[in-house]
């Protein structure tokens, strides 16, 4: 394998652990501790708000970290921190400690989809499918998350689900460091002389995006749009991959009985799901994003608007569909990104990116808690069919042909 399979093969994995991390506590928390640490479904989801606080708020200043010191450094960093967070989740002992825990989590979480995105694009020669693919893992580890944690309730324990990942975690950062030296080790300092040099000669340093004076106001649409889309779409992907796991403990009742038959229904689900990324990630390189869009959001409006009532094998079905189209979505606020924004500070607007995707994820746990105590998942699927067809609008009024950014000139 050469290297750089070698190094795509680990952002590959250190997306799955970082979504498979992220969410353990919402199948823990759904079928474990509310009985065990006598809390309701609600009052829990605002111990695990801080952790989805920390992974939106520090995607920002991880992505500035990675643009200014090393993005392979950054990741080794994630590995480690990561897995160090998890373990501490494995050793709570009551609500609070599992909030600092999670927060420890959210925190380190918060650097892989700045810098990891980041380098699966840098090293990308088609950008849409790279995303997909590495979109697929990320979304393995949503359901993978759900099955590891039924499988563990079922036999070992709960604590096992944030042990063991935590554990392969740190293995795979000694890994990632040993897989790229060279680039942790040298990068910084030919960076730095890089900047240096150019200080020294007088020169500016060069603008990240330049935007010649016809494409400001597409350069300003599309802005206005990923902003309004991403967040709107995180309140969906949000309620989608963290509530299902109770959805379905409330809604399969005649073919899931126990926490690792959830867990492999919300796993097949989401494996399936995933391959809707590959779909996406090849027609975003011919059809377009704003075709891609338009098809997901309606896809996801649609079912949505049906589910209300559904049980069993007809809300199993449903599932799949909401699902594939939630996680259709995702590459593409990230394919318009990378395919508009200069390499240089690519890494920070993805962090701003996902600071806002994340905030309004963490946001939405109190959300999704609230509703579910007052009205019922019903209610939550009312709101999400309204959101969708928003962002479906939304998704219209892209531009067909994607501006490309021009470096700006030299003053």
């Amino acid at each position: 394998m050469t290297k750089a399979k070698a190094h795509f093969l680990l952002l590959n994995i250190g997306h799955f652990l970082d979504h498979l991390v992220m969410l353990v506590f919402a199948t823990v928390a759904a079928l474990v501790l509310r009985f065990e640490w006598q809390m309701s479904y609600a009052e829990l989801l605002a111990y695990a708000t801080p952790g989805f606080l920390a992974f939106g708020i520090f995607a920002l200043p991880a992505g500035w970290l990675a643009d200014r010191w090393s993005r392979e450094g950054m990741m080794v960093v994630y590995f480690i921190g990561i897995g160090l967070a998890a373990i501490a989740c494995s050793a709570a002992q009551g609500p609070v400690q599992m909030a600092a825990a999670l927060t420890a989590v959210g925190i380190f979480a918060a650097i892989y989809h700045p810098v990891g995105l980041t380098l699966v694009v840098d090293g990308a020669k088609r950008t849409g499918m790279a995303l997909a693919f590495n979109g697929i893992w990320g979304n393995l580890g949503v359901g993978g998350a759900a099955l590891l944690t039924g499988l563990m309730i079922d036999t070992t324990g709960w604590r096992s689900a944030f042990l063991w990942p935590g554990v392969i975690s740190l293995a795979l950062g000694a890994i990632y460091l040993a897989v790229m030296w060279d680039e942790v080790i040298h990068q910084p300092k030919s960076r730095k002389a890089a900047r240096d040099a150019t200080k020294a000669a007088g020169a500016p340093a060069p603008k990240a995006m330049y935007f010649p004076e016809g494409n400001r106001e597409i350069y300003l649409r599309l802005t206005m749009i990923i902003l309004f889309t991403t967040g709107v779409s995180a309140l969906v992907f949000q309620s989608v991959t963290f509530a299902l796991p109770k959805v379905f403990e409330e809604r399969l009742t005649s073919i899931a009985e126990t926490a690792t038959m959830i867990g492999w229904a919300v796993f097949l689900i989401s494996a399936f799901a995933s391959l809707a990324q590959v779909a996406v990630g090849h027609l975003l390189d011919t059809a377009g994003p704003r075709t891609m869009f338009l098809a997901v959001a309606g896809l996801q409006a649609v079912c949505f608007a049906i589910m209300p009532g559904l049980t069993d094998w007809w809300a199993l079905v449903v599932a799949l569909f909401f699902v594939t189209g939630s996680f259709g979505q995702l590459p593409i606020n990230d394919y318009i990104i990378g395919k508009t924004a200069t390499p240089e500070l690519r890494a920070s607007i993805y962090g701003i990116r996902f600071v806002l995707t994340f905030t309004v994820v963490a946001l939405a746990l109190p959300l999704i808690g609230w509703i579910h105590a007052n009205w019922g998942f019903d209610a939550l699927f009312h709101l999400l069919a309204v959101t969708s067809a928003t962002v479906f609008l939304a998704a219209s009024l892209l531009p067909t042909t994607l501006p490309k950014p021009v470096a700006a000139p030299a003053e």
